[in-house]
């Protein structure tokens, strides 16, 4: 049955793919990842794995559904005493596990900020901030990416409750946030200071905010599982009062069925693992050295001090065209196409792992400067 609503996707779709934009599901191909979230190598950790199986061998009693929401039948003593492990590490009260990040992110700006209120996010904050505040009724506002003069005109005509949200390191550009200016300038003005931390736990100790001793100064920190830990799920860590608002108020955590038992028993064996592995954090920065020491003087690409390293090729079709000849010699770096990014900051977006060989991080680099001079 063709009506107005089909019409309408078939030819969303069909414009999508006029522009080369179109986004299918992809295999993994036999090349060295430079693309994924694995900082730390955990998805291939055979010393992991076993420790998983082990851990699971041992409560073979468990049942392998959690049967309904937390508020219903899906919650746990493990669960909890998860969450208390996990509030205890990182030196706040109280911990929240969600199924995802960015069910997390939902949860926050969906529920907290009321109508009157204000949200200012980074321009360049995860999309699933965003999403958050657009279910809220509190007017939001973008600062210029990591700009303090920016954050501060913000703040000054903020009205009703103030949220700032921010990434510690952001997804997309690999950058670090001037945490402690920000931390300063919310304290100042009474804002409530959110830190969206996926790509910073894991490789940087437990996070930025930890490391960097703001935890009793910001409101809430977000962590997901998906990166470092190559798990699933994420945790929203602040105080007891902030976790039963979200157990009241938060739509996406009242109803969704809880994590089963098997997914917080690896969430458990894989951040213990972390903390008796420490020496892969300072391995994933050798690795990161080693990149910026590849790339020769002078090159216009800029390494930065975290996995994330963004490589600015403007153009859609540059940038897969350049890709797919990485592809050719056997190495995995996927571009990163408008509108996911603005128009003309298209990118590659490298990511270095623990387990990526110094040998093709060289070749890595040796490449991408023949193959973009090529393309000059």
């Amino acid at each position: 049955m063709v009506n107005a609503a089909t019409l309408l996707i078939n030819e969303r779709l069909q414009r999508r793919a006029a522009e080369g934009l179109l986004r299918q599901l992809p295999l993994q191909q036999d090349l060295a990842d430079f693309s994924s979230n694995d900082y730390l190598g955990f998805s291939r950790s055979e010393p992991l794995k076993a420790k998983v199986f082990s851990a699971l061998q041992a409560h073979q009693d468990m049942p392998l559904g959690a049967t309904g929401s937390r508020l219903l039948t899906g919650n746990s003593d493990f669960a909890e005493s998860l969450e208390a492990d996990l509030a205890a590490a990182h030196q706040v009260d109280a911990a929240l596990l969600f199924n995802s990040g960015y069910t997390a992110n939902l949860a926050l700006f969906s529920s907290l900020p009321q109508k009157g209120d204000t949200i200012i996010i980074d321009e360049l904050i995860h999309s699933s901030v965003i999403d958050g505040c657009r279910l809220s009724f509190a007017n939001r506002v973008k600062f210029k990416h990591n700009n303090l003069q920016s954050l501060e005109e913000k703040l000054k005509k903020a009205k009703g409750s103030c949220y700032v949200a921010i990434e510690s390191v952001y997804s997309m550009d690999g950058d670090l946030a001037p945490l402690m200016e920000i931390t300063a300038l919310c304290k100042s003005y009474g804002a409530l200071l959110i830190v969206d931390e996926a790509h910073a736990f894991g490789v940087f100790g437990k996070g930025l905010v930890h490391l960097a001793g703001l935890t009793s100064d910001v409101f809430a920190v977000l962590i997901t599982f998906g990166k470092a830990l190559a798990a699933h799920g994420a945790v929203v860590l602040g105080s007891q009062l902030l976790r039963s608002y979200l157990v009241n108020f938060a739509r996406p955590f009242i109803y969704s069925t809880a994590m089963p038992f098997s997914n917080l028993l690896q969430l458990q064996t894989a951040f213990r693992f972390l903390q008796e592995n420490a020496s892969l954090q300072q391995e994933l920065q050798r690795k990161i050295h080693l990149f910026q020491q590849s790339l020769s003087p002078g090159s216009a690409i800029k390494a930065l001090q975290s996995p994330i390293q963004a490589i600015i090729i403007p153009g859609n079709d540059k940038v897969k065209k350049i890709s797919r000849e990485l592809a050719e010699e056997g190495l995995a770096v996927y571009p990163i196409l408008s509108p996911t990014v603005p128009k003309g900051k298209e990118r590659l977006r490298v990511c270095l792992h623990t387990f990526n060989t110094d040998q093709d991080i060289e070749k890595l680099c040796f490449t991408l400067l023949k193959v973009i001079n090529t393309h000059e």
